[in-house]
Parts: structure tokens; C-alpha cells; sequence
């Protein structure tokens, strides 16, 4: 969900609520309660995502958690690799894009740091181990990156959203070369990822974004209703660290595919 921006450098994306287009297929009102049901039912299964299980239970943990709205997963592009301290950076369009990662690659998470403190899923963030990240704040991103570097030398797999904020999918903003600098300080692989939602019939579908001043109620509220929405993950080539954080970040965009949008006072595609 995006904010207004306190600083020039803060990430910034225009989509906003516009953007997300109905018209889909919605099941009975059955197929709701009973989704509802086991979401509520898996609650308690979500803290093993914080503990060093094997990869494949976590990956079940979340294509459950994501069946129960309506979401299935589909891999696109190259093998999904489970390397040791690898930093995974994917485009960002909703909250939802944790699980579709953590379904494909699980690992800890840099997430917005006022997830913290949301009803429900701030204490399972917590559990989860996200490191908080304030965008609007320069001063703690130094920290930041230091605690991501630390965890990639740890060999455990840290998955970042480059893009700072949610876009809409048919809009992508550039990916910001900060996180970027925890790879090169640690020395450990990147792997770009491109998460995109398509409607059964395979056109893009925008019904996941999280965008502008949308509320997570009304979020959850599309999709659990919705029939079916299917998780399109691309796995782009590996990327070295090298030495350039910045040269890095283009790498890593350039391999997934999504141009950012210049900067303008809407999403052109909206």
C-alpha cells in the first residue's frame, strides 16, 4: 500500500484502488465460509514458517494458506534454486506476494515495519523473524541492510521487494539499489523473481494488488470471493553480487522483465 513519500528519495508509486478491476467470477457463499473456515483452521500452522523445518513443509504451509483464497501457483523461467545465504528480490503488488514467494522460495522477509503492529498479522511477523524496514526513514536503512547482510552470511535466504511500495502489475516501479548492498557486502547470489496474477483465462488480473489507500479488509475481501486467481512466478537467471549495488539492481530488473514506470502523478495503464 503506498503513502505519501517524506523524503525525495522515499519510494513512491501512483497506483491507486482505480486500478484494481472487478468483473470476475465469484463463487457461492458456501465456498466462502468454507474457505474462511480453513483459513482460520491454518492460523495456528503459520509460526512453522518462522522455524527451521524443511523448505518443502514451508512451501505447503503457504500454497494452503493461498488455496484458502482462491490462489493457485504456476512457475515460469528457470529452476527454483535452494541455495544457502541467497537474497531473493521480487516485484511487489500486495501482501499476498509474501506467500506466493514463501511458496516458491521460502525464507525470512524485509517487510514495511508497520506491519508489526497489525492486528493478527503483525504477531505472526514477529514469529516469522521480518526484519522491519521504514522507508520514509534514511537513518535506519544502514541497519537494515547490516541485518539483512548478517542473515545472508548466517546461509539463510532473505526475500526483499526492491521496489520500496506495491504497484498495481500492469505498472512496475524501479527497483531501489539498497537492499541490493547486503549481497555485495555478503558476497551471496540474488535471484529476481516477476509475481503477476492472471485470471484463469490467462489475462492479467490487478484483483491481489494492495495499492494506494486500499484497506487489507478489502483486499482479502476480492480475492476470498473471487473463483479463481492464478500466481504467475518467473524465475529470472541468478545474478553475481559484484561490486556495484546499483549496476546490480539494473541487472536484476532488466532479468525480470518490468520497465519502471517514470515518474508521473498516475499509473498510465489505470
Amino acid at each position: 500500500m503506498n503513502g505519501a513519500a517524506s523524503h525525495p528519495w522515499a519510494p513512491r508509486g501512483f497506483c491507486t484502488p482505480a486500478c484494481v478491476h472487478g468483473g470476475v467470477e465469484r463463487v457461492p457463499i458456501a465456498v466462502v465460509a468454507l474457505r474462511l473456515a480453513l483459513a482460520v483452521l491454518l492460523v495456528p500452522v503459520l509460526p512453522l514458517l518462522a522455524v527451521p523445518i524443511p523448505a518443502r513443509l514451508q512451501r505447503g504451509c503457504c500454497r494452503l494458506l493461498l488455496r484458502c483464497f482462491g490462489v493457485r501457483v504456476a512457475i515460469t523461467g528457470g529452476p527454483v534454486r535452494n541455495l544457502r545465504g541467497m537474497l531473493v528480490v521480487s516485484t511487489h503488488a500486495s501482501w499476498l506476494d509474501v506467500f506466493v514467494v514463501g511458496a516458491v522460495s521460502p525464507g525470512t522477509f524485509v517487510a514495511r515495519a508497520d506491519l508489526i503492529s497489525w492486528p493478527g498479522i503483525g504477531a505472526l511477523a514477529r514469529l516469522m523473524r521480518v526484519i522491519p524496514i521504514d522507508r520514509d526513514s534514511l537513518l535506519g536503512l544502514p541497519s537494515v541492510v547490516e541485518a539483512v547482510a548478517a542473515r545472508l552470511r548466517a546461509g539463510r535466504t532473505v526475500v526483499a521487494f526492491p521496489e520500496g511500495t506495491t504497484w498495481c502489475g500492469r505498472a512496475h516501479g524501479r527497483f531501489y539499489p539498497a537492499m541490493f548492498q547486503a549481497a555485495v557486502d555478503a558476497s551471496r547470489p540474488v535471484q529476481p523473481l516477476r509475481v503477476g496474477y492472471r485470471h484463469p483465462d490467462g489475462s492479467r488480473s490487478t484483483l491481489p494488488a494492495f495499492v494506494g489507500d486500499d484497506t487489507l479488509v478489502a483486499s482479502m475481501g476480492r480475492l476470498i470471493t473471487a473463483r479463481h486467481t492464478v500466481a504467475q512466478v518467473h524465475v529470472a537467471s541468478l545474478q553475481l553480487p559484484g561490486s556495484d549495488r546499483r549496476e546490480l539492481a539494473a541487472r536484476c530488473q532488466a532479468a525480470v522483465g518490468c520497465r519502471a514506470l517514470p515518474s508521473r502523478p498516475a499509473c498510465i495503464f489505470c
